[in-house]
Parts: C-alpha cells; structure tokens; sequence
C-alpha cells in the first residue's frame, strides 16, 4: 500500500507570505480611494451645511422682525404728545409693542431693532425696555434703558427698512408723524455682493391710528389737517422715495 504524502507546511497554515501581501496591497488602495473621495467630498459638504444653518437662522431673524413689526402699536410718549412713538430709519427702528417672553409681567416694552457691528461684521440686533413716559426732547437721563439684546441677523446678510402710509409710496425713514406707517418693508442683502435676495419681505401693521379713530365714521376726520396726513404718510423734509 501507497502512504499518503503529508500536506506541506504552507498549505496547513492556510495563507502564503505572498496571497498576505496582496491582500495588504488592496487594503491599502481601497482606504487610499476612500481618503481621496472623503477629502474631495467632505469640504462641499461642509459648506453646504453651513450655508443652509446660515439661511435658517437668517429665516427665524426675518420673522422674529416682522411679528415684532406687526404688533407696533399707537402708543404716545406722554401725555402731552400725540404723535405715536416710532422712529423708523434705513438701519434702525424704534417702536411700542405688548411686552412678551418668560418671566415678564404684561405691559408695554420699547423695542429697538437697529444694525452694529461686532468681532464678527454686521449684526442686527433687538433690544427691548420698558415703557416709561418722557418727552419729546427729553435728556439722556430721561431715555429709555435697552436690554436684553438677540442677534437677529448676521453677516453675511444685511438688512435695512422703508416705510409706507396710506399712499403707498416707499420712504427711507419716518420721523415724528401723527400715524404708524401702513407697512414696513425687511429688505436683505448679501453684504459682499449688496444682492437683494429673495427672502425680502414686508410686515403690514395692525395698528397705524390712535384708537379715537374708532369712534369716528371716516379715519380721515380724527386725524389732522390734510398737511398733517401726507406727513403721516411719513413724508420728511429731504427723504426721496426709493424705487
């Protein structure tokens, strides 16, 4: 009878010194084509990322700063004012609204929204106050205390503001009028491009009279004369209509 040859050494261990090496090899090109397609998608990725967090945050600003708009109310300084206490500009507004958020009684709050910079550009920021009565040319120490500030919007987009009354004709500011204006339109733009974008959008105001106009049967015969309503309208001495 024939004995059977032993099996060689190499066989019982199972892998060769060479079939080791090629399968070394292609581990190493395959994390090698991972690493170069990480690398070339990981960047866009990225900045696609960011941009869409930048846009959502700059959505949640923009309707933050129309429902504040919104609900501007006729409230005057004192007593001894009849004008509504707004003061609109391309970069800044000021105005009366119900006090709102935790931890605050009810009332009425000054809010000023209003563009600065900071460590990093361009920033609109909302400040709120109390209501407390001063006067029209009232001292610095009569002004109203802001706090409590939010970043609303933040570069690279900026925003500004114009205003229209009953005419509809759109004005860079509005300053010590007898009404609200009608709406206010939030312009945003890219600051590095000046590019109106789309997300632009206008906040029509619930309240542009004083609350007598309810009793009367025309808004018209509670307000001024007629010079006094076309600067309601929010008419003001070397302010031209943007287009």
């Amino acid at each position: 009878m024939k004995r059977r040859r032993p099996r060689s050494r190499s066989t019982v261990l199972g892998f060769t010194l060479i079939e080791a090496l090629i399968a070394m090899s292609l581990m190493v090109t395959i994390l090698a084509t991972l690493a170069t397609v990480t690398a070339q998608w990981l960047p866009n990725w990225s900045h696609g990322f960011a941009r869409l967090q930048r846009l959502e945050l700059l959505s949640f600003g923009l309707e933050r700063i129309v429902a504040d708009l919104k609900s501007a109310e006729f409230v005057a300084p004192n007593r001894d004012t009849e004008h509504p206490l707004f003061e609109g500009a391309a970069l800044s507004v000021t105005f009366v609204r119900s006090a709102i958020g935790p931890n605050i009684r009810p009332g009425l709050d000054i809010v000023r929204i209003v563009e600065s910079i900071d460590e990093r550009g361009f920033v609109m920021v909302r400040t709120r106050g109390p209501l407390v009565p001063f006067g029209r040319k009232s001292e610095s120490s009569e002004s109203p205390r802001f706090g409590d500030p939010v970043a609303l919007v933040r570069a690279p987009y900026r925003v500004s503001f114009s205003y229209a009354g009953s005419d509809r004709v759109w004005r860079d500011t509005w300053h010590d009028a007898p009404t609200l204006p009608s709406a206010i339109r939030v312009t945003v733009r890219d600051a590095s491009t000046a590019r109106l974008l789309t997300v632009s959008t206008a906040a029509l105001i619930h309240i542009d009279a004083p609350a007598s106009c309810a009793r009367e049967k025309s808004p018209g015969d509670c307000l001024q004369s007629p010079a006094g309503v076309q600067k309601a309208d929010g008419m003001q001495l070397g302010a031209k209509p943007q287009p």
